[in-house]
């Protein structure tokens, strides 16, 4: 259970990050709604998946979910760049979340 937790406090993350590019600096009041909300059931999930899973492996998880489905989001709607190293890069942290899975004992 703590995994799915886990999994979707990660979903969670990156949608608020891409809400707060859409927020404009905040100057938008629908995507900083948005971000907030998400942003606090994001973080409530991941206190969830803490309860069972160690602090390192969590937020590790956590972020690498949000950071590789950040770049995702950012390549397929905002135009960003998906050259060879970028996606080096996350190939890299989901090899590293993958490890950390492997680590775990929860």
């Amino acid at each position: 259970m703590a995994w799915i937790l886990l999994l979707l406090a990660g979903m969670f993350e990156i949608v608020w990050a891409s809400a707060m590019k859409l927020s404009a600096g905040f100057t938008r009041p629908v995507p900083t709604a948005a971000m907030i909300v998400f942003m606090f059931a994001s973080f409530f999930l991941l206190a969830g998946a803490m309860r069972t899973l160690p602090l390192g492996t969590a937020y590790a998880v956590w972020t690498g979910i949000g950071a590789v489905g950040a770049l995702v989001v950012g390549i397929a709607f905002f135009g960003e760049s998906a050259s060879p190293m970028r996606l080096a890069a996350a190939a890299m942290i989901v090899g590293g979340i993958a490890l950390m899975k492997l680590a775990s004992t929860s």
